[in-house]
């Protein structure tokens, strides 16, 4: 009941701008990522729906793995896609901090990326181990219910020198790096913890080549990563904005690429996010070229294809996710100078396409015609103590809990959208969905102020 009342009168005082409040979707997205957390909530927990879970979450050496996001609407914490949401989510509050201060969510938001900045703190049980998984990804998805009521065996997975992962331990490196600087104003203690910690991650990353998933098998068929070389640029382009140390940007370069055109901006590929950094923050301008080719290929008449009704569509699993991460690079670009007008009007499209240009809203609880069944197990159930279960799954009807904020998979190539809890394909959620489209809506409100 608190949070109706919180966002009933957030209603009243957010701050009008335009034809969508970007206030409100900064907010319900940032309880989205509420809605995720794992291990022991705080007293100030305003998702009413959910209490603790997991606390039983042990390394193979009995080290405490609690807390962090569940990915999506599944209760596994898979670390590499968890890392790379924490990076975008801090680099959109670098980028437009502002924008959040104007919505009145700068404290929210810090305190959303401080979460899974904590478990990867404990993650990181020594210099050479990181635990990067916890949670069977196979046992988990054959069940339905709250994380609360979890009873199943919850293993967790570490890379170390004889099982190496570069690419998750770069990209945890890079998390912790953009933590730095996003606290280290306001807690230059907790700042200094995350900076250490970053540090000695890439160093286990570089001194430790290997792909993680080939190290963490359970995790091959959720999260498969292609390769290493694009984590090892960009998490040294993270520690060289954190320190303005020559031997990051050296790193950075040794395995930057300076004409590569990305195929997208997410969890497996950060191509354009380190040619984007390294402008941006280190004055490399031959990434310049890469940087506009790339928002060129989303723009209508490049590469990328269009729904009739103008969604950028990659592929079939989490359109609106690539979409809105390109919008987000795409603003990010405009700020310093890149495309500005251009890269401006073609996020704006794609995010406005998300948030109601057609008539419906991908966004849980915000706008007109939300989703009813996001795929999303704990905001399908009832209230405790009533059970939760596959009956819950298969219930026609709408979730019992909004999962305000989360943004749905999106539509086919003909913007067909299926508003099913089964369809998992059109109606997933995940952390890694919500990382872009929330920066990229603070990159279109700081253009209000």
């Amino acid at each position: 009941m608190m949070l109706k009342l919180l966002l009933g009168i957030f209603v009243y005082l957010g701050t009008a701008t335009g034809q969508y409040n970007y206030d409100e979707v900064l907010s319900k997205s940032i309880l989205f990522y509420e809605a995720e957390r794992s291990g022991d909530l705080p007293a100030n927990n305003r998702i009413d729906y959910r209490g603790d879970s997991a606390l039983g979450d042990r390394g193979n050496g009995g080290q405490d793995l609690t807390g962090g996001w569940y990915d999506a609407g599944d209760h596994v914490k898979f670390g590499f896609p968890m890392a790379f949401s924490t990076t975008t989510l801090a680099w959109g509050i670098l980028e437009f901090r502002a924008a959040y201060e104007a919505a009145g969510q700068y404290s929210y938001a810090l305190d959303s990326i401080r979460w899974p900045l904590d478990y990867f703190i404990k993650a990181h049980v020594s210099d050479n181990e990181f635990y990067g998984q916890v949670g069977d990804g196979n046992a988990d998805h054959s069940y339905w219910g709250r994380p609360e009521d979890m009873i199943m065996a919850r293993p967790a997975w570490s890379i170390t020198p004889s099982a190496p992962g570069a690419d998750l331990a770069a990209e945890t490196a890079a998390a912790l790096a953009a933590g730095y600087l996003v606290f280290r104003d306001s807690d230059a203690g907790y700042a200094a913890n995350l900076l250490d910690h970053a540090r000695r991650l890439y160093t286990f990353a570089y001194n430790n080549r290997g792909i993680y998933s080939q190290s963490i098998s359970n995790a091959a068929q959720f999260y498969s990563s292609s390769s290493y070389v694009d984590e090892l640029a960009w998490g040294a382009a993270w520690l060289y904005r954190a320190t303005n140390e020559q031997t990051y940007l050296n790193y950075a370069l040794e395995f930057a690429d300076t004409s590569a055109i990305s195929w997208a901006y997410d969890w497996n590929e950060k191509i354009v996010g380190y040619q984007l950094l390294l402008f941006s923050s280190a004055g490399q301008t031959v990434f310049q070229t890469p940087v506009e080719g790339y928002i060129r290929s989303w723009m209508p008449g490049g590469s990328v294809t269009y729904t009739p009704q103008g969604l950028a569509w990659r592929q079939q699993w989490g359109p609106n996710r690539y979409a809105a991460n390109s919008a987000f690079i795409a603003l990010v670009a405009a700020k310093y100078n890149i495309l500005t007008a251009e890269a401006q009007n073609f996020a704006r499209s794609q995010i406005h396409y998300m948030l109601g240009d057609t008539g419906k809203s991908f966004v849980v609880g915000f706008g007109n015609n939300p989703p009813q069944q996001p795929h999303h197990r704990s905001s399908s159930c009832p209230d405790q103590p009533n059970p939760c279960d596959w009956d819950e799954y298969n219930n026609p009807g709408p979730n019992y809990q909004i999962l305000y904020g989360a943004l749905v998979g999106g539509p086919d190539q003909n913007d067909n959208y299926n508003d099913a809890r089964s369809d998992y394909i059109s109606n997933e959620v995940a952390c890694d969905y919500n990382a872009g489209f929330q920066g990229a809506v603070a990159g279109l409100r700081a253009l209000t102020l």
